[in-house]
């Protein structure tokens, strides 16, 4: 199934961006390959939304889930909060130009920026909840709420990466209420020899996949 054969409301359909920021572009500090190849036609996609929202992700230094932070490689995985947690390489660091949007994004077309992964302490993969935390709780973000205020039933996720913040923001939006589908070709994998693994997690959570064109 591809984009034009789906039926946009763009008064009740929301675009989710997820992560398009230059650290996580090819030669950025934790590279998705081919992640630059999805900028241009997410760019043309947005202003068919009149919603959209796009993540950022947002680390203080230090940060919990930053291999260096305990003197590990990176891709090792250690428990936190009672959950595994995949180390990664020092990336979006607040403030740092790997952390800004992706300049072909449209700003001007975004209603909102949501800032992710701030809490030094607990990693935050997903639009909607941050990961488990000490109380082994999940905190909302309040993405949620923000669009059923506004009347929004389905969202679209595109972006970076397919295998953890797309997937974890798809999965979460499922279970949040919404309609959710995954645009698969506007999207791109930390870990491509997994794919199958993430496209048996959308089959099981009732996350539809199409392709853009």
């Amino acid at each position: 199934m591809t984009l034009a054969s789906v039926t946009l409301d763009p008064v009740r359909d929301a675009l989710l961006v997820i992560d398009l920021q230059p650290d996580f572009m090819p030669g950025g500090a934790l590279a998705v390959e081919q992640g630059d190849q999805i900028v241009a036609p997410i760019a043309q996609l947005v202003p068919r939304f009149n919603t959209v929202v796009a993540t950022q992700d947002w680390h203080p230094r230090g940060h919990r889930s930053f291999a260096s932070s305990h003197g590990k490689k990176p891709y090792d995985e250690i428990p936190v909060h009672g959950a595994q947690q995949t180390l990664w390489p020092d990336h979006c660091i607040q403030g740092t130009a790997g952390a800004a949007l992706h300049r072909d994004l449209p700003l001007d077309n975004v209603s909102l920026i949501l800032r992710k992964g701030a809490n030094p302490s607990v990693d935050s993969y997903s639009a909607f909840r941050e990961n488990y935390g000490p109380d082994a709780k999940r905190a909302p973000t309040g993405l949620g709420g923000f669009l059923r205020e506004r009347g929004i039933w389905r969202v679209f996720v595109v972006g970076l990466a397919r295998d953890f913040c797309v997937r974890w923001t798809a999965e979460d939006a499922v279970a949040s209420g919404f309609k959710t589908v995954v645009i698969e070709d506007l999207t791109r994998s930390v870990f491509p020899a997994r794919a199958s693994d993430t496209s048996l997690a959308f089959e099981r959570t009732g996350v539809k996949t199409v392709k853009s064109l």
